[in-house]
């Protein structure tokens, strides 16, 4: 990296000082390789968006400028024009030469949002780094997968099997019961690629403290469901309805937790709620988030609400969760929340593209 800075306070000393400071920049550009200030070079640009637009052509170089100033002050730096029409007036001069460390590696600007990597990532060498490219809704999008995670929220046996909440309500499981495959081959490939899983459940102690206030929604609402119902278990044994450490709160089967994935009990609909979620995202210094689970348009959605307020950048899986709520209607709440997601909230895209985009 080759750096070159000058400064110079001009309007609160004479004009020799000026010509002095300039003098200084000459001295320092040519030791970086550069050629002197020459005003011969000048081209009066007066759009800030003809400004912005030559500095992009640039690729190997960046180029920051603080202050402005009446007229241009052009610079060549290893054999590249460099231009801005504005300096230092009342303030600071501040000239600055970068060359991209990682030239090769194919990263932009909007690519590379995810920022740099951490020598210690706890994943194989082959997968540090890795950039993956999405193809996505509204648009395609880049992250890093070391600094990615995949959100299974809810994909629990009270919402997905059979003798589970759901299903005892009369709540059709169907499209739950569809999005495991795809999921299932997501979390596969997520876990070679070397990208963190992190499962939400949602779980009562025994004595339902954790409900809520008598009178709150989620204890009235969730309460008519039979929380905290004894029921059997296919395999014969006790359990209870959205109780923790039981057969209703377990991960179904097919997509049961391997070491390494975190799981996280969660009393609200989202799964940031009065949760260490944000903590463990943090100190892994996630930033992307892949959703999967159920269900759409009311956990999924509170969750990615909740990270969307917090910037963490959100793709939603469509095949990878579903909805009971609308299914029937033209325009169910699973598309609904899909929309909103597109349009506000984050990105939308599918189990398959997003094989494609981890897959070497």
């Amino acid at each position: 990296m080759a750096m070159v800075c000058s400064s110079a306070v001009f309007d609160r000393k004479p004009l020799r000082t000026r010509a002095s400071s300039v003098h200084r920049l000459n001295k320092q550009l040519q030791r970086a390789g550069g050629q002197t200030v020459d005003r011969k070079l000048a081209t009066i640009e007066t759009s800030a968006e003809r400004r912005v637009s030559e500095i992009h052509k640039w690729p190997n170089y960046t180029l920051l400028v603080v202050g402005r100033e009446r007229g241009v002050r052009p610079c060549r730096a290893g054999g590249m024009l460099m231009r801005s029409s504005w300096l230092v007036t009342a303030s600071l001069v501040g000239l600055l030469l970068t060359t991209r460390a990682n030239e090769g590696s194919g990263l932009t600007p909007e690519a590379n949002a995810a920022g740099g990597i951490k020598a210690d990532t706890g994943v194989p060498d082959e997968v540090k780094g890795r950039l993956i490219n999405l193809d996505a809704k509204p648009e395609a999008i880049a992250f890093d997968a070391t600094k990615t995670a995949v959100i299974v929220v809810d994909m629990q046996n009270d919402f997905g099997s059979k003798g589970g909440m759901f299903d005892r309500a009369g709540i059709d499981i169907s499209g739950i019961q569809r999005a495991i495959g795809p999921t299932a081959k997501v979390l596969a490939a997520a876990r070679k690629a070397g990208i963190k899983i992190i499962y939400l459940k949602m779980g009562y102690k025994p004595d339902l403290s954790d409900l809520g206030a008598p009178n709150s929604v989620n204890r009235v609402r969730h309460l008519r469901l039979g929380v905290g119902q004894k029921v059997v278990a296919p395999d014969g044994q006790e359990s209870r309805i959205l109780i923790r450490d039981t057969w209703n709160t377990d991960i179904v089967p097919e997509l049961k937790p391997q070491a390494g994935d975190d799981v996280i009990y969660k009393t609200r609909f989202s799964g940031f709620f009065e949760t260490d979620l944000d903590a463990r995202l943090k100190k892994l210094a996630v930033t992307h988030l892949v959703i999967t689970g159920c269900t759409t348009s009311i956990c999924v959605d509170s969750t990615v609400r909740d990270a969307m307020f917090r910037d963490y950048l959100s793709v939603l899986l469509a095949d990878c969760m579903s909805e009971p709520i609308g299914h029937g209607l033209p325009r169910s709440n699973h598309e609904a929340s899909l929309l909103s997601a597109e349009l506000l909230l984050g990105w939308v895209s599918d189990s398959e593209r997003f094989l494609k985009a981890v897959q070497p």
